[in-house]
Parts: C-alpha cells; structure tokens; sequence
C-alpha cells in the first residue's frame, strides 16, 4: 500500500509528538523546522515554466528533498498504530491462538511514504485494512493511491523499494520460502542507464565512460547485494562488457580488431589509464543479518496517548 502525494497540508495539521513524549520536542528548534518547511513549500519548486510564468507553484515537487521530511512526520500514525495494535497482541503463544481462532496481526515495514502492511490472516483482512489505513491517513490530509495500493498473497508476490519480494519452492525440496531479489523493473531502469552511458558520442575516451559507468554499476549492486542477485549482476556484467566492447569498435571503426584487443582490452577487461570495467558478478552477496522483530528500528516507538 502507498498514500497518495498530498504533502502541501501536512504542516498545517497538529504533528505527532515526539518519541519520549509530547513535550519530548524543543520548541525552538521544532519553530525553525516548521518555518523553513513551510517557507520551502509557499516557494515551490523551481522550473522553467514557473520563471517564464512568473508565478510560483506552491508544494514540493516529486522526489524534492522536503518530501521524505513530511512523509516521515504525517505517516508517523501508522508506525504508532500498527505497533500499538502489535504490542496489545501480547506474546506470540497468545498470536497464534488468536490467529487459530480467526483473528489477524499486522506488520508494517515503510521507507518515507512507500509502505507495506503484512498481514498473517484472511485475505478479507487485508482487503479490511484500506478503510483502516484510509481512516488513519485522512486526518493527515492523505489519502490512498489507487494505482498504488493493492492486495495480494505472498506467493503472487510484490515490488517494494527496487525488490521483488515472493516466496517460492526451494530448489530440491518441498520447503516454500520467501525470496527477495532485483524487480523487472529496476533491472531495466539499470539496464536503460548503462546503454545511454555506452552511446558512441557520450563520452570523449573510454577511460571517462569507464570512471562513469564504474561508479552507476557499483552504486547499483551494492544496493542490491543484500538478495538473491547473483544471477541479475552476472547478467549486469555481461551486458556492460558487450556494451563497451561495442562502444571500442564503433568509435574506432577502422582499427583491426587485433589492436584494440591488445590496447583496450588487457586480460577480456575494458582497461585506459589504469581504470577498469567494474565487475558486477564479483560483487558479494549477502542477506540481512536480521529477521522479524529483530530489526532493530527506531520507528516502532509507541508514544503515549495524550491525557484527556
């Protein structure tokens, strides 16, 4: 599930105290917050239709730096509800026998404002839960994106920040788990970058595509090393070799192939002035450390109800 953008009202709205307390936050220091938010939002983003214009759109554009700000303090509400309702389950004994007796509980994991609530129950609880989100977020000034929002099983599977997140049978035995690996998506966003970067008039030498594309393939794969991304970074070092060799012979078309072998290509790697092709499939693997309600979060703090 995601809410729909509405960050222009959420300053307008009481914040949600701070994590020890109402009065947790200092007040000085929470006035210049607000004042420089709300004065970037009555700015509103810089472009060129607004400065042909004249008139200055207020908000804060798709991606703005304010953005993660506002979503953090306005979908605070969900962290504290969902971890109320989490804490009032009581131990996992208790959970199971709820659960056996057709009850549900949730988990909610969330970057800024892309979240996902996970639900160990009925499909006709998940589907329950966007009338209890929507309720939650409506206060806010949000609401749902429909485009954006939608139910499903775990075994269908999902995208969540980049990944693809679906369990599966193990290869070799009938244990079904869960595996998190590089979305279709995000393989063809790196993949559009990676043959943008290897056109033949974009870099003047192949030693200034190298120290570029070296540092787009290795921010790529250390993002996603934590997953099943072995096979996707072979696949990755595959394409940028080819793409690269491609962009040698092309940019120099009337070199034997022999020679540019022995001045370009040392040992099958892309190679000027002492930088090299990064490697993809060199690149470890490995899955968090952590599982379940072991993840350490400063989020799932429970601040307490305000006295009536």
């Amino acid at each position: 599930m995601g809410p729909g953008r509405g960050h222009r009202g959420v300053l307008r709205h009481d914040r949600p105290p701070g994590p020890d307390g109402p009065g947790a936050w200092s007040g000085r220091g929470q006035n210049v917050v607000l004042a420089l938010g709300e004065g970037v939002l009555h700015a509103g983003p810089s472009s060129a239709r607004t400065a042909w214009s004249g008139t200055p759109v207020p908000g804060t554009p798709q991606g703005g730096i304010l953005s993660p700000l506002l979503a953090n303090i306005a979908l605070s509400v969900l962290d504290e509800h969902f971890a109320r309702a989490w804490a009032a389950s009581g131990t996992s004994y208790r959970r199971f026998v709820a659960r056996r007796k057709g009850s549900a509980t949730y988990r909610i994991v969330r970057y800024a404002d892309d979240f996902v609530v996970l639900v160990s129950g009925s499909k006709r609880h998940a589907e329950d839960l966007r009338e209890v989100v929507a309720g939650l977020l409506a206060p806010m000034g949000l609401r749902l994106s429909a485009a954006k929002t939608r139910v499903c099983h775990i075994d269908e599977g999902f995208d969540f920040l980049g990944f693809r997140i679906q369990r599966k049978r193990k290869r070799g035995t009938d244990k079904r788990v869960v595996y998190t690996y590089p979305s279709k998506k995000a393989l063809a966003s790196i993949v559009g970058r990676v043959r943008a970067l290897t056109r033949r008039s974009s870099h003047p030498t192949l030693a200034a595509l190298l120290r570029q594309l070296n540092l787009v393939l290795r921010g790529w794969c250390v993002y996603f090393r934590h997953g099943v991304s072995k096979a996707t970074f072979h696949y990755l070092d595959d394409y940028a070799w080819h793409r690269v060799v491609r962009w040698i012979r092309k940019r120099h078309n009337k070199t034997k192939w022999a020679v540019l072998m022995r001045r370009y290509l040392p040992g099958w790697r892309p190679t000027e002035d002492e930088v090299t092709l990064f490697q993809p499939q060199t690149v470890t693997v490995s899955r968090y450390r952590y599982r379940a309600a072991n993840i350490p979060t400063p989020w799932a703090v429970i601040t307490p109800e305000p006295a009536k």
